[in-house]
């Protein structure tokens, strides 16, 4: 019996751990996912804040193989 409530309580400590583990992985993935929707809202911003007729770098026109 001794025994068995060992093994139980192991395996609990590795669930615990890995519950742990997991909870850290979402919570990073989520303010990465968080970070790269406000990147995605200023460019969405600045795409539409410039007029069509603006003046643009002519570096940005020429393609890099000239």
């Amino acid at each position: 019996m001794d025994a068995r409530l060992t093994e139980l309580e192991i395996k609990l400590a590795y669930a615990e751990d890995l519950l742990e583990t997991l909870n850290l992985t979402v919570f990073r993935q989520q303010e990465q996912i968080e970070q790269l929707q406000r990147q995605l809202r200023e460019l969405h911003q600045q795409m539409h804040s410039a007029s069509p007729g603006e003046a643009r770098n002519l570096r940005d026109e020429i393609p890099p193989h000239y």
